[in-house]
């Protein structure tokens, strides 16, 4: 483990010190192209590749992320000539490069040398060679091998004019690590954390079930592991390490690159094991890769949760390294190629999120792989094709007026607060079953179900929505903040969010808030602890139920909307006001939503799991209380609309249409031009949009 300590010493010592403020050149429009690997092709077609890039007005290529095989195609020799000549042939053509460090996908050599690398997983399962992504990031072997193909990488291409940038790794998590060399990186980490064993044994009351530890030496692996602290840190340190691993790829890359080139990572939006924060604290651009459904399972959702995520990370504009060309699938069962005008649709939804760069995974599809139906714009033909037309389409009207679309400044007024803390304390202690139960899964309760329902609200009633993070709490920038169950927090960050409430800030909190502190232990005092007098109520009891009613439909939803599920808290109100009670004959006596004057704001409090209708009600109810309401939340989806302030400072506004009818509004805002049919636009006027259309309308 020497080698990788000595990386962390060096990232905690010098790396800040080192970092010189990035001058990354200020794009003046909109990036917009795909993945592109010439190497998987069955034959030589670079010229008429670039003919048909060149054709369709494509701006930028991603190169190299998974080539280390070729790049170094036996130990200690390499080979540049092949991607020389595809740079080369793209910059002749005006097209941009974005080139990866190929890391995440060892090549053969390496595990046969050094078997060590690959992952062992929980309770004796073993990873094995045939699929990228399975080796241990910590382990110094990888570490000694992937520095140097790095190294030389950035040795070669580094000035090269072409590249605005570079990529580091690909879609990294921890990859459910559990070997030897990563148990023992664990203890040592929990040694700086907390000190002695007896202060470990009291925080994670180890005196349960008779667990008690001596020393060091008597430190249980994670296999069977029950107890939930120890579970907390162990994601905890995950993500940590997957953060280390980036920052130190990123620090390498930077003694290389030119000030104007920016180093970058393609995050997941669904991956849990990652802090993203962390993670991107020395990048200069946060990049992502989205997927979402087509045709009638496209809704949007995916596009403005994973834009309004991402983009909160770093407060700034964001780039879409991979998203849906045509098919997705690791198989033939669920080919769903978009319908006319989803796939150009698609690309004005990001751009309304504030992305800067829409590029697909990938130019052509693959004839040979795991991933044969995961096709690009071009199919296996390699023929100019519907795709290929409409992708043209958009490239083209973006040389036209993507300049105003570019850097677009999003600011909100209401926040959603994201922990992996609770995240992890909800996968380790679930209140519910979870909808997808996949095998040696976490179950992503907390992101996949009640941060995606608010967000889903919001996002349906055309709510622009900021991510804030327990670590830069910020509050004071909002004026309406919900919480979704933030069952793992320390004191510090609940009496925040109790200060934020009575300088006058609205909140919207769920069930399990507040019950356990920092370490995952369970407060010994009432809940919902230092938040009750904010709260305004105490409980000391909780059921589970599959579904009840709330009594006399008190938020007017459909009959089949009036629903909770799931939990429900036995709320004892002390200052707070009932806004709803179970249809119980039990139960009844005990609020399931329940509103709270603390100081000079609101403090709005859900005791069990609430219906997609009322989530919505709720979410409006409190908008319009907190003075924040606007006329863009007299529409619902499937017409959705999103704003910004452009570079030239006038507001844009995106109107969407997910649907196969064409839908009208009387445009509420400003007069002004819709820029993809250059026509004027006065308020009050009724527009119509096509299905899966879009208007974009510049205030003049």
């Amino acid at each position: 483990m020497k080698i990788f300590k000595s990386i962390t010493v060096l990232l905690t010592a010098c790396f800040f010190s080192q970092l010189v403020a990035a001058q990354i050149k200020k794009l003046n429009n909109v990036l917009y192209g795909a993945a592109y690997y010439q190497e998987y092709m069955p034959e030589e077609r670079l010229q008429e590749d670039l003919k048909l890039m060149d054709a369709s007005g494509m701006s930028v290529v991603r190169l190299g992320e998974s080539s280390w095989s070729l790049f170094e195609p036996r130990e200690g020799e390499f080979d540049f000539a092949w991607m020389d000549k595809i740079i080369d042939g793209l910059q002749k053509n005006g097209i941009k490069v974005i080139l990866g460090t190929p890391t995440y996908s060892i090549p053969a050599w390496l595990w046969h040398k050094h078997p060590e690398i690959l992952l062992d997983y929980e309770k004796g399962g073993k990873a094995y060679y045939g699929i990228r992504q399975n080796m241990d990031i910590t382990n110094p072997a990888f570490l000694f091998y992937a520095e140097r193909i790095i190294r030389k990488l950035m040795e070669h291409y580094a000035k090269n004019p072409a590249i605005i940038g570079f990529q580091v790794d690909n879609e990294t998590t921890s990859y459910n690590v559990n070997n030897y060399d990563f148990q023992i990186s664990f203890v040592d980490y929990l040694k700086k954390k907390f000190g002695t064993i007896d202060r470990l044994n009291k925080v994670w009351g180890m005196n349960y079930w008779g667990m008690t530890m001596n020393g060091w030496e008597e430190f249980p692996q994670k296999d069977g592991v029950t107890n939930p602290g120890y579970k907390l840190e162990w994601e905890r340190f995950k993500r940590k390490s997957v953060a280390d691993y980036l920052n130190w790829q990123v620090k390498i890359v930077r003694e290389y690159k030119r000030p104007d080139q920016f180093v970058t990572h393609c995050f997941m939006p669904t991956v849990q094991d990652i802090d993203q924060v962390a993670s991107a604290q020395n990048m200069d651009v946060m990049a992502v890769n989205v997927y979402h459904g087509s045709q009638d399972n496209l809704t949007g959702e995916e596009i403005a949760f994973a834009g309004d995520f991402f983009r909160s990370v770093k407060m700034k504009n964001y780039l879409i390294t991979e998203t849906n060309a045509q098919t997705t699938g690791w198989d033939s069962k669920a080919q769903m190629p978009p319908y006319d005008g989803q796939l150009r649709m698609n690309v004005y939804a990001h751009l309304g999120s504030g992305a800067n760069m829409v590029e697909y995974w990938h130019w052509h599809s693959i004839h040979y792989g795991q991933e044969t139906y995961w096709k690009g714009i071009l199919s296996h033909d390699l023929q100019p094709n519907r795709a290929y037309a409409e992708y043209s389409k958009t490239a083209h009207e973006l040389q036209r007026f993507g300049s105003k679309l570019v850097n677009l400044k999003i600011r909100n007024k209401v926040a959603i607060l994201f922990s992996n803390d609770a995240n992890a304390g909800l996968n380790i202690m679930p209140f519910k079953d979870p909808r997808i139960n996949i095998p040696n899964k976490p179950v992503n309760i907390y992101r996949n179900e009640l941060v995606s329902q608010f967000h889903k609200a919001l996002f349906r009633n055309s709510v622009g929505v900021d991510f804030i993070f327990p670590e830069n709490t910020n509050f004071n920038d909002y004026k309406l903040i919900i919480i979704p169950s933030l069952y793992i927090a320390s004191d510090e960050l609940l009496n925040k969010i109790s200060d934020y409430v009575a300088n006058g800030g609205h909140v919207i909190m769920q069930f399990k808030s507040g019950f356990c502190d920092e370490n995952s232990m369970v407060r010994p005092v009432l809940a919902p602890g230092p938040l009750r007098k904010a709260c305004g109520f105490y409980y000391q009891e909780f059921t589970n139920f599959n579904e009840l009613s709330l009594k006399g439909n008190p938020f007017k939803v459909d009959d089949a909307d009036n629903k909770v599920y799931n939990w429900g808290e036995y709320i004892i109100p002390e200052t707070a006001k009932p806004l709803a009670y179970f249809d119980h004959p039990y139960f009844d006596k005990y609020p399931a939503v329940i509103i709270n004057n603390w100081g000079k704001g609101t403090l709005l409090y859900e005791g069990t799991n609430v219906s997609d209708s009322i989530q919505e009600k709720l979410i409006l109810q409190e908008m319009e209380r907190a003075g924040i309401k606007t006329v863009d939340q007299n529409m619902h989806w499937p017409l959705v609309t999103k704003a910004g302030i452009n570079e030239a400072g006038s507001k844009v506004h995106y109107y969407y249409n997910y649907s196969s009818t064409t839908t009208s509004l009387n445009y509420p805002h400003k007069k002004g031009t819709e820029l993809i049919s250059n026509k004027s636009v006065t308020s009050g006027s009724t527009i119509e949009i096509a299905p899966w259309g879009v208007l974009i309308i510049e205030e003049n």
